[in-house]
């Protein structure tokens, strides 16, 4: 819980930065207001129809005003969210198994971080409303060097969908809206050199779960280097991981009109193995019919990913190394070998048709996807999409094991709809 109630905290900031009429002085303000519904339609052997019935249907109203105060070369942010969610999952999730809790994340917390800036005001039957800051951090920009400190995000990698190299808080690969990645509490630094190459540096601060102890192992050290030159880019990551040494090369260049990414990460876990994980891509735009098309295709291996395609409990149970990843948002596969391919198709300058398809080589399933993203007017965007996943009981797309009788985590189609209002 917080030590102080945020409301008091972001007056605190509006008077820091200068009350009502700083706007000539630096201090923005905007944001957005996300109103989302979801619903999942489950087959009859799944362990959610046990749970809830045949179907789920939940919404949510989420607002988050963000404060930018620039001065010289000082720059603070502050972003707010304050989430009203109501709906069949909220209720069905405490009543999942403690062993999926890996697959199924209920509501944020700051328990590993170093601040607690999350408050739960109340989780209780099918309501749970909570408020949190996302953003908090001071930062100092000079010619060649920028030094920030606080909550913020980064994004590492040159993956398109899978990202072995982006360590701190990805996406699920499956994500529909991503345009807020979670923040974590750090010290970031980097450094521009006359070349155009620059050298970043994060230190992420954790805390045990168990004690409540900021320590090394829980914690992250991270050096990338990012080199530039006339038709590529490289990266070279070295790390110090939850205790753990962890690197990383990537890049990507240009062939023709296409574009070629890769990456490479070798994780030396515990008990002295070396984990390599890493994935490749090539993505490509053209006209089609008078419309302007994106497109990709990715090959992702899962070093720490099942090597027998088995997914029920007690064979997860003997791969703590995925688990642990999975539990702390790093992945979001179970298998090794996966192919992805995406499309953005431009129908309209307002209105892009975007499919999607994730495929586990292991076991042949797959999860099929639609999105389409909409301007409806300025500063108003419609997100939806539809989900279909196919694949046999007990594959990963088609529903793992739950270890009880007939019952599996599986979804039988799943539909999208968020409209974004900007201000």
């Amino acid at each position: 819980m917080l030590r102080r109630p945020l409301l008091p905290v972001l007056a605190g900031i509006w008077l820091f930065a200068g009350g009502p009429t700083a706007a000539q002085d630096g201090l923005d303000i905007s944001g957005r207001i996300a109103g989302r519904y979801t619903a999942s339609w489950f087959p009859d052997n799944s362990i959610f129809n046990e749970l809830t019935g045949s179907s789920a249907h939940d919404g949510s109203i989420v607002a988050r005003p963000i404060f930018q105060y620039d001065r010289d070369r000082w720059d603070f942010r502050a972003d707010y969210e304050f989430a009203v969610l109501y709906g069949d999952r909220i209720e069905y999730s405490r009543e999942l198994p403690p062993e999926f809790n890996a697959l199924f994340g209920r509501l944020p917390n700051d328990r590993r971080r170093l601040f607690d800036l999350t408050s739960i005001i109340e989780d209780e039957d099918k309501t749970a409303i909570l408020h949190r800051l996302d953003r908090l951090s001071v930062g100092y920009t000079a010619a060649r060097t920028v030094v920030r400190f606080g909550r913020q995000a980064i994004t590492w990698g040159n993956g398109m969908i899978y990202t072995p190299m982006d360590i701190f808080n990805p996406f699920d690969p499956a994500a529909i809206d991503t345009e807020f990645k979670t923040g974590d509490d750090m010290l970031y630094g980097q450094y521009l050199r006359d070349s155009g190459d620059d050298v970043q540096t994060v230190l992420v601060f954790r805390r045990n779960l168990i004690t409540g102890d900021v320590e090394a192992d829980e914690s992250s050290l991270a050096f990338k280097y990012h080199g530039v030159g006339a038709n590529h880019e490289f990266d070279a990551l070295a790390s110090q991981h939850y205790g753990e040494p962890l690197f990383g090369l990537g890049g990507n260049r240009g062939i023709g009109g296409a574009v070629l990414r890769g990456e490479v990460t070798v994780a030396l876990t515990e008990d002295d193995d070396a984990v390599a994980s890493l994935v490749t891509s090539l993505s490509y735009s053209w006209m089609w019919g008078g419309k302007n098309v994106s497109g990709v295709a990715e090959y992702f291996f899962n070093g720490f990913g099942q090597r027998d395609g088995n997914y029920d409990p007690d064979s997860l149970a003997q791969n703590t190394e995925l688990l642990e990843r999975l539990a702390r948002g790093e992945l979001f596969t179970l298998g090794r070998h996966y192919v992805a391919a995406a499309a953005t198709i431009e129908v309209t300058p307002l209105f892009l048709l975007i499919p999607n398809a994730f495929v586990n080589l292991s076991d042949g399933s797959m999860l099929l996807q639609l999105v389409t993203q909409n301007d409806l007017r300025e500063n108003l965007l419609l997100l939806a999409a539809l989900n279909i996943p196919v694949g046999p009981d007990g594959s990963e797309f088609g529903g793992i094991e739950t270890g009880l009788p007939n019952q599996y985590l599986s979804t039988s189609l799943g539909v999208f709809a968020q409209i974004n209002w900007y201000f």
